[in-house]
């Protein structure tokens, strides 16, 4: 995949539909499958995140085109004016004028590109999955006792550590999950893979209490 950052709140990239197959996604399936399509698009967005640290906050804009031999797609972090009542595009008009939106993938991919309802956010059970480049940044980790009590499970997945977290709504507040939440992603980042994806090709390494297990072999 080639990753070209426009600017602080744009980036553009192109993947080839090879490359979209090699990394088991159908081509007919990214159009069709809005689970798949999504998956795809965060696991592009991981890639464009660890190259560029183009760090995703608040509603996005993108455009797509589909070219013959891949997909061109311009992602953009969309700015709220400064009398607050509307979202601006931080991009030059003639950055945008050659890139047609293909409506089938924004039509897919539209739930993502909105500001998330604050009343909803937390739901009957809030699922995280926090990517990590260095085991030893987990092994840190472990040292905090303080999440022990999370509902964690470990994985491996393509070079990667992947601690996959539970917070259900009977148990844990909205501040603790904040608070939580905070302290992992001092030491990883999240991921817009699907646990599901992890489950299918990554390697469990643990299956739960993550954080004891840890201490019990790297103490």
């Amino acid at each position: 995949m080639e990753i070209e950052r426009i600017n602080d709140n744009t980036v553009k990239f192109y993947i080839s539909y090879g490359d979209i197959e090699e990394r088991g996604f159908d081509r007919e399936e990214i159009w069709y499958n809005r689970e798949r399509s999504e998956e795809l698009f965060w696991e592009m967005m991981d890639e464009v995140h660890q190259e560029e640290e183009f760090t995703i906050e608040g509603p996005l804009w993108i455009q797509v085109q589909a070219l013959d031999k891949g997909l061109e797609i311009l992602v953009t972090k969309a700015q709220v004016s400064k009398d607050g009542q509307k979202f601006e595009l931080p991009i030059p008009e003639n950055k945008l004028k050659d890139l047609p939106v293909d409506d089938r993938i924004e039509e897919l991919l539209d739930q993502h590109f909105n500001p998330q309802d604050e009343d909803s956010y937390y739901d009957s059970s809030l699922e995280f999955l926090i990517a990590f480049k260095d085991f030893e940044d987990l092994i840190s980790l472990a040292n905090r006792r303080i999440l022990d009590s999370l509902n964690t499970k470990l994985y491996s997945f393509e070079g990667k550590y992947y601690l996959y977290v539970e917070f259900p709504e009977d148990t844990f507040e909205e501040e603790e999950i904040d608070n939580s939440l905070s302290m992992l992603l001092e030491y990883g980042h999240e991921t817009h893979l699907t646990i599901h994806r992890v489950e299918e090709y990554g390697k469990l390494i643990l299956s739960e209490d993550v954080f004891e297990e840890l201490r019990k072999y790297f103490n």
